[in-house]
């Protein structure tokens, strides 16, 4: 059994710190073994130069893993991350992001998932990042 986007969102609002939560990420999306989250734009995120932030993207991602993970396992445990690497594409300027966070594999103690980040109407990615979870 998956999660609904609003046990996502509780999830989100029960279990992260205030600094992720102020993020504003929300669930748009769940399934067996996926979950999508919304970051929305604000100038708070942005850089010199009003690009989003590359540290706000690799929080983003990291968390989409999180409500990924726990969809898949039907619900929400301890979980820390082991390993995450981003390769940011292209620059994200006034528009939110979609964190679509895909889990590849699943086992008792260690998850791997595959995240791509996209600005909202656009098809190419402006990043890409691969997560490791050890499960409690």
């Amino acid at each position: 059994m998956t999660l609904s986007t609003a046990e996502a969102d509780k999830i989100l609002a029960d279990n992260f710190a205030p600094w992720v939560q102020a993020l504003g990420l929300s669930a748009t999306e769940t399934g067996e073994r996926h979950a999508v989250l919304r970051l929305p734009w604000s100038d708070q995120l942005a850089r010199e130069g009003g690009a989003l932030s590359g540290q706000a993207l690799m929080a983003a991602a990291d968390t989409a893993s999180v409500i990924a993970v726990s969809a898949a396992r039907g619900g929400f445990g301890p979980m820390t991350t082991v390993q995450q690497s981003t390769s940011f594409q292209r620059a994200v300027v006034g528009q939110d992001v979609l964190v679509h966070a895909r889990v590849t594999k699943l086992g008792r103690r260690i998850a791997f998932l595959d995240i791509t980040l996209t600005a909202d109407g656009e098809e190419e990615p402006a990043a890409h990042a691969t997560t490791v979870y050890a499960l409690a």
